[in-house]
C-alpha cells in the first residue's frame, strides 16, 4: 500500500513507499525466466533495499554538470569498500543467477519505482525530470558496478578451474610418460611396441608443456605472476644449451647463433630458457624453411639485448600490436606448407609476462627487408625486488 502523503521529491517517494516497491519488485523478479537456483523472499530483497537507499540519498546530494557527464560516462568515483550493488552480484552469482537474471532484475526495479512514481507524484513539479534523471544515472551505475563485480567472478572461477585442472593433470601425464620410459628402455620388446612407446613419450612431453603454459596463464590471471627464482647465471650459456636442443629436434633447419664468452646478468635461468624456446620455436614454426633463424646476444653496459630472427610472413601492421596477447593464435589459420599448430597460443604472452618479472623488456619488429625479429632487453643489474628475491 502507497503512502499518499504526497512527498515532495523522488527521494522522499522512495524511502517511504520502500515496502510497497520492494513487493512490486519481487513479484517482478519472480518472472524471470529460467527461475534462479535459489530465490526466496529474503534473497530478492537482500540488497536491493541497501541499493535504493544509497540511490535516494545520491538524489539529495548536489551534482554539477561535470560529475554529472563523468556519471553517465562511467567514471564516477570508486567506493573504498564494496558497494551493495557489488555485494548482490556477488550473492546472486553464487546462488546461480545468469548475468541475464542480474540484469533483468535492475530493470524490474527501474520499472518499479519509475511506475509507482509517475501514478503518485504530482505532475508540474520542477524536480521530476531532474529526479528521474538521477535516479536513472544511480540505477545505470548500480548496474554497471554488479555485472563488473559479476564478470570479474566468473573469469577468476574459472582460471581457478584451469590451474586446478592443470595441476591434477601433471600426475596421470607423469604415470604415463614413466611407463613410456620404461618400455622403451625394455629390450624383450618388438621394436614396434619400442617406437609406440617412444611416440606416447613424445607426446607426454608436449602435453606436458602445454599444462605447464596452462598454468603460468591463469598464475598471471589470478594475480600472482610468474614466480622467478633469481640468482647470477651466465646468459650466453643459456642460449646455447636452448639452441643446442632445438637443433637436435629441428636437425634439417639452421639456427645461427655466435655466443659471446661470457654474459652474466641476475635471473632465472630455467624461466629465460622458457622464453628463449619459445622465440626460437615460434621462429622456427613461422619463418621461411630455407632461410636461417638468426639469434643474437648484443652485450651493452647497463643491459643485454638477446634477438631471434626469422624471414618468414610480414605481421600485419594492424596485428603486430596484439602478438603478446593470449589466445591470438587459436583465431588464426594454419600454414598451408607446415604442420599444424598445436599451441594454446600462449607462449609469447607467458614468455613477455617472464621477462617483466626480470623487469626487462619485449618488443617485435615485422617488415619486408628485415623480416620479423622478437627482442628482449634484461638489466644487467638486478632491480631491489630481485636481490631481495634471491636472498630468501
Amino acid at each position: 500500500m502507497l503512502h499518499h502523503t504526497a512527498p515532495v521529491g523522488l527521494s522522499d517517494f522512495i524511502l517511504v513507499n520502500m515496502e510497497p516497491i520492494m513487493q512490486a519488485w519481487e513479484d517482478f523478479a519472480r518472472t524471470i525466466e529460467p527461475p534462479a537456483l535459489t530465490m526466496d523472499d529474503t534473497e530478492l530483497r537482500d540488497h536491493a533495499k541497501l541499493m535504493l537507499r544509497a540511490i535516494a540519498l545520491d538524489l539529495t546530494t548536489p551534482q554539477t554538470g561535470f560529475e554529472r557527464q563523468e556519471k553517465a560516462q562511467g567514471r564516477a568515483p570508486s567506493a573504498k569498500e564494496d558497494t551493495a550493488a557489488e555485494t548482490h552480484a556477488e550473492a546472486r552469482l553464487l546462488s546461480g543467477y545468469s548475468i541475464e537474471q542480474l540484469v533483468s532484475e535492475y530493470r524490474a526495479l527501474r520499472a518499479s519505482v519509475l511506475s509507482m512514481w509517475t501514478a503518485e507524484a504530482k505532475p508540474g513539479l520542477a524536480s521530476d525530470m531532474d529526479d528521474v534523471m538521477r535516479f536513472n544515472e544511480g540505477i545505470d551505475q548500480a548496474l554497471a558496478e554488479s555485472v563488473a563485480r559479476y564478470a570479474q567472478m566468473v573469469k577468476q572461477s574459472e582460471n581457478m578451474f584451469l590451474a586446478i585442472l592443470g595441476h591434477d593433470l601433471r600426475n596421470p601425464l607423469g604415470t604415463v610418460t614413466t611407463g613410456a620410459t620404461y618400455m622403451m628402455r625394455a629390450t624383450d620388446l618388438p621394436g614396434k611396441y619400442v617406437l609406440a612407446a617412444t611416440r606416447i613419450f613424445n607426446s607426454g612431453q608436449r602435453m606436458g608443456k602445454l599444462i605447464a603454459d596452462l598454468i603460468d596463464f591463469t598464475r598471471t590471471h589470478l594475480g600472482a605472476g610468474i614466480p622467478i627464482r633469481p640468482k647470477r647465471m651466465n646468459l650466453a650459456e643459456v642460449c646455447l644449451n636452448v639452441i643446442d636442443e632445438l637443433r637436435t629436434s629441428h636437425p634439417e633447419r639452421i639456427i645461427d647463433f655466435d655466443p659471446a664468452m661470457r654474459e652474466d646478468i641476475h635471473g632465472d635461468d630455467s624461466r629465460l630458457a622458457q622464453v628463449l624456446s619459445n622465440m626460437i620455436g615460434n621462429a622456427l614454426q613461422y619463418g621461411t624453411r630455407d632461410q636461417p633463424i638468426r639469434v643474437r646476444l648484443s652485450p651493452k653496459p647497463d643491459d643485454v639485448c638477446i634477438s631471434v630472427n626469422n624471414m618468414g610472413p610480414v605481421i600485419p601492421a594492424k596485428t603486430i600490436g596484439s602478438v603478446f596477447d593470449p589466445l591470438v593464435r587459436l583465431a588464426m589459420p594454419d600454414r598451408q606448407d607446415g604442420p599444424a599448430d598445436t599451441s594454446l597460443g600462449i607462449g609469447m604472452f607467458i614468455a613477455r609476462q617472464i621477462v617483466i618479472a626480470h623487469a626487462g623488456t619485449m618488443h617485435v619488429e615485422s617488415n619486408d627487408t628485415d623480416g620479423t625479429t622478437f627482442s628482449i632487453r634484461l638489466p644487467r643489474k638486478p632491480p631491489q625486488r630481485l636481490r631481495r628475491e634471491d636472498a630468501q
